[in-house]
């Protein structure tokens, strides 16, 4: 039998960023009844889960754009920056590539970005 989406996503994201689905409903449930489970189906198990593109550069492409973005996404940064980590990329591949957003988002935005990155390389060193 073949595993729906959503099956797929929960295995992904819990491997990744463990408690995720969770932590999205305590957090939202209330208000938006089944976002939590939408965010694992879609965004773990229909694009992450793709096979066309490796995991890992999945996540150098999400770095980059969360970074280009700007502050506002430092959430979602740090969350992508440990899944990056987990997928294999090391610390030097992610300060790379948030430097690199330098030239598309600015530098506040790459200085912004390696900030969180170096958060999350901290919080790893203390658990490891």
């Amino acid at each position: 039998m073949t595993k729906s989406t959503t099956e797929i996503g929960k295995e992904l994201s819990e491997r990744l960023n463990p408690g995720m689905e969770d932590t999205l409903n305590a957090r939202y449930g209330h208000l938006l009844p089944g976002m939590a489970e939408g965010v694992v189906d879609f965004a773990y198990g229909r694009q992450y889960a793709r096979p066309e593109l490796p995991l890992r550069d999945r996540y150098l492409a999400t770095i980059a754009a969360l970074t280009a973005i700007g502050g506002q996404t430092k959430p979602q940064l740090k969350v992508n920056i440990a899944g990056g980590r987990k997928a294999g990329l090391s610390q030097k591949e992610i300060a790379e590539v948030i430097w690199q957003m330098s030239l598309y988002g600015g530098f506040p935005s790459a200085i912004n970005g390696l900030y969180v990155a170096i958060e999350v390389f901290d919080e790893e060193e203390a658990t490891a």
